[in-house]
């Protein structure tokens, strides 16, 4: 990978961001594909409360999403939503509990 530490991380192929370093995932959220920041870190951080509590879990995953992304107020509960479809689907393609 080329670049140096004043230029950057790039890939010394394309030019663009080396896959191992985006750290954006992409969320269908109230109809629109949308990139969340962090969100594999985020999954794993609310992974460790060890709650299957709905409730509880969306209110940890976007409290984490927050730090990172803007959440529009007028849509934050469908954010709650796709966001804790998706950590139930990473987990249960993973095979791991809640």
């Amino acid at each position: 990978m080329g670049g140096n530490d004043e230029e950057g991380y790039y890939c010394s192929i394309c030019g663009g961001i080396p896959p191992d370093k985006i750290k954006t995932k992409r969320v269908l959220i109230n109809g629109k594909d949308t990139g969340i920041e962090n969100l594999d870190w985020i999954f794993e951080e609310v992974k460790t409360l060890k709650t299957e509590n709905d409730s509880v879990l969306t209110e940890e995953i976007l409290k984490r999403v927050k730090q990172f992304n803007y959440v529009p107020t007028k849509i934050t509960d469908e954010y709650g939503r796709a966001l804790l479809a998706e950590y139930k689907k990473v987990n249960n393609e993973n095979g791991l509990p809640f």
